[in-house]
């Protein structure tokens, strides 16, 4: 059979190829729990970088420095949790529209006032929490200690963003 006739492999078959000692359907499941992460974190990360370009008022060079970071920091999760689920042998999400069926954070209309920015942040990055924990028994039934270790630091990313970012609100 030459190369011009051969069909290309499914992305489920692709992954049935996969032997690293994790079944293909905890692979699969695992990877549309990150699916769903990803989701989370390109979204927030959208919205931060978005509220980093529009904050306003007396807290505008903290506020601003502040998003930058946070901004960049997500930038670089949303690599390493897309380069999970392709580990695992499954495509990673990559689309406006796959995002906005997957993920749990609501996008913003407008440009919120810089309190209330901080505050739809805050609402995020626990939504990020919630949706990492929600992962992990997965994980931990399949023994994936490379997803665990990525679950506890997003985890520990996104709460200790969510409580820097509730201290600006008090």
């Amino acid at each position: 059979m030459s190369k011009e006739n051969k069909k290309p492999k499914s992305a489920k078959a692709v992954a049935q190829d996969i032997d690293i000692g994790i079944s293909t359907a905890h692979r699969e499941a695992i990877a549309a729990g990150l699916s769903r992460l990803l989701a989370d974190e390109y979204t927030l990360y959208l919205k931060t970088h978005n509220f980093h370009w529009n904050v306003t008022g007396p807290m505008f060079n903290t506020l601003h420095l502040m998003f930058e970071g946070q901004y960049t920091e997500a930038s670089l999760a949303v690599d390493l949790v897309a380069e999970r689920i392709r580990a695992l042998g499954f495509p990673a999400p990559g689309t406006y529209a796959q995002y906005a069926k997957l993920s749990s954070i609501e996008e913003d209309e407008g440009v919120p006032a810089a309190m209330d920015m901080v505050a739809k942040l805050v609402k995020g990055h626990e939504a990020c929490a919630k949706t990492a924990r929600s992962v992990f028994p997965l994980a931990d039934k399949a023994r994936d200690e490379p997803t665990a270790d990525l679950l506890t630091q997003r985890l520990q990313l996104h709460e200790k963003t969510a409580w820097m970012l509730r201290s600006l609100l008090e």
